[in-house]
């Protein structure tokens, strides 16, 4: 574990900041810390059902997240209140940063779903992304993130995330 780090067990805030701003704040149990990748567990932060059409979170359902100190990215496994997979939601984000018991990362705007069967797999928010003048501010961090977008999508459609969480 590295110096920034918690013990398995313990409780972390999530925060997840966007163009500057918090977006959202929510507490996870922390699973498991190895120095570059943080996996957390974590109830749906939501009080109601966010419906995008081709899933739905709702109350109920559990996230295990995974975040890279050394990646663009993060993934969230999503199942059911039962446990039935739903399948994973991905986040491109700048490198996650742990302090103390604070999971921070900053949200760049694209997403990527995976079904659970692996029949639908989806790019999302490409247009927010263009939208929000990262690629004129930053370059590098604009192609870090189209990059990541690109190799998440490579894994989703050549069977999955497994390797990648495992």
């Amino acid at each position: 574990m590295s110096a920034n780090s918690a013990e398995p067990g313990t409780l972390v805030d999530v925060v997840l900041v966007k163009g500057g701003r918090e977006k959202i704040r929510y507490p996870a149990e922390l699973l498991q810390d190895d120095g570059t990748r943080v996996v957390v567990r974590a109830d749906f932060a939501g009080a109601q059902v966010r419906d995008f059409g081709f899933v739905r979170f709702e109350p109920g359902d559990v996230f295990t997240e995974y975040y890279w100190r050394d990646r663009w990215y993060a993934v969230m496994e999503v199942r059911g209140p039962h446990g039935t997979l739903k399948g994973w939601y991905c986040d491109i984000t700048r490198p996650a940063t742990l302090s103390g018991t604070q999971l921070t990362v900053e949200d760049l705007d694209l997403d990527l779903w995976r079904s659970a069967d692996g029949t639908d797999v989806r790019r999302l928010d490409e247009d927010e992304f263009e939208e929000s003048g990262l690629t004129e501010r930053d370059p590098q961090a604009a192609a870090a993130a189209v990059a990541a977008l690109d190799t998440l999508e490579k894994l989703a459609l050549e069977g999955g995330f497994e390797s990648l969480l495992a």
